[in-house]
């Protein structure tokens, strides 16, 4: 159990909240925490059905497995495909986030060298152990905790700021949940190392909700510190946010601690991110919903060389070309359907397979669906396109199939 919540905490508790609240502020406005709310509900219905299939079917690949057992091949492969482009957008978002803290005049730059730097990592197998997860974890908590002590302590708290007025609109506190639930995705870990875990179907119901529930907390403490020393205009306007929090709370030794803190959790997510990304890839075309060139293990590495690449090559340039708000909103778009088969998964168990309590996946689908279509247009658009796309491959290779 403890592995399993650490494996969570580690997933979430990272570049989500350093690189999310200021977007979302200047969707939500003084309606921030309302939208962190939303998204937390959203996340704990989507964690739950996770939790409940995860139990079921403790195999790797998550919704991609549970899609497909529970409601056909298309749909095991549509997920697959969601988590594929949307995971591919954090990978960017995290790059950017690196470069946005470490330096803030060349983001771009150092976001495509940290892509290339970690792609080479993981292309000769080395990975993160449960250890080094840890001790991250615990690095990140030991800066938040800095930054909300040291706001919280300053000359500079309003309470004033919490004050939710007419700026904060429907619209925007749906589009501000929807970036914000890009900070809570990371409860997915537990769920695809079902093989992994011990005791998978008692551990796994149990240490999701327990992850996801640290996570808000710590989140929360996070986003009312920041919303008291600079206002809900003044996260809205930073690219740091928790930077600028440091410097409204004059704690100059912040800074560099701060930029350390975002740039090992960024870095941190990236490496894990690129990790499962090329394994699903992998799987996917195994399975041959891929090309299946992209199966390739490499002889002396033991890792899928040519799907690494693939991944490191596309992150690279989605770094080089976006930005983390446009990041944010397409990672989000990409993981909401992801989680929106999953909760339709879920309605179709049986009380005896372990059934969540029907409201649960109601409103876990509703919610994602709610959430994406409230997201940035353009992200809104292209991951429909991008997905569209995913279906029409499917289709082909059906049809090709056939034919043969």
């Amino acid at each position: 159990m403890p592995d399993a919540v650490t494996i969570g905490l580690g997933s979430m508790i990272g570049a989500g909240v350093f690189a999310a609240l200021a977007p979302a502020a200047r969707a939500a406005g003084s309606g921030l925490l309302l939208g962190l709310a939303l998204a937390a509900v959203v996340a704990y219905c989507n964690a739950t059905s996770s939790a409940r299939l995860a139990a079921l079917y403790p195999a790797s690949g998550g919704t991609y497995v549970y899609g497909r057992e529970r409601l056909g091949d298309f749909w095991g492969h549509l997920a697959g495909w969601a988590f594929l482009v949307g995971k591919t957008a954090s990978c960017a978002a995290m790059a950017l986030t690196v470069g946005t803290y470490i330096w803030p005049g060349q983001a771009h730059a150092v976001a495509v060298a940290a892509v290339v730097a970690l792609t080479a990592v993981n292309y000769t197998g080395v990975q993160k152990s449960a250890l080094l997860t840890r001790i991250i974890v615990a690095v990140v908590l030991a800066v938040l905790a800095a930054v909300v002590i040291a706001s919280l302590t300053s000359g500079a708290v309003d309470t004033a700021h919490l004050d939710i007025d007419t700026d904060a609109t429907a619209g925007g506190v749906l589009q501000a949940a929807g970036l914000l639930f890009f900070a809570f995705a990371g409860y997915a870990r537990i769920a695809t190392l079902g093989e992994e875990i011990r005791d998978p179907v008692r551990t796994i119901p149990r240490a999701i909700p327990i992850a996801l529930g640290i996570t808000l907390v710590v989140y929360a403490l996070v986003a009312v510190s920041v919303l008291l020393v600079l206002g809900p205009d003044g996260l809205a306007a930073a690219d740091a946010p928790l930077t600028e929090a440091a410097r409204a709370a004059s704690a100059d030794w912040l800074f560099p601690v701060v930029r350390v803190g975002a740039a090992i959790a960024a870095l941190s997510s990236l490496l894990a991110l690129i990790l499962g990304v090329s394994r699903t890839t992998l799987a996917m075309a195994r399975d041959h919903h891929l090309p299946h060139a992209l199966a390739a293990v490499h002889p002396k590495f033991k890792v899928p060389h040519r799907a690494e690449l693939l991944v490191g090559t596309i992150v690279a340039i989605a770094a080089a070309t976006t930005d983390v708000r446009a990041a944010i909103g397409f990672s989000s778009f990409g993981v909401l359907a992801y989680y929106a088969i999953a909760n339709v998964s879920a309605w179709t168990l049986t009380p005896a397979e372990g059934r969540p309590a029907r409201i649960i996946p109601v409103a876990g689908l509703a919610g994602c669906i709610v959430l994406a279509l409230a997201l940035p247009l353009p992200s809104v658009i292209t991951g429909a396109a991008v997905l569209v796309i995913g279906a029409a491959a499917y289709a082909t290779r059906r049809v090709t199939t056939h034919r043969q």
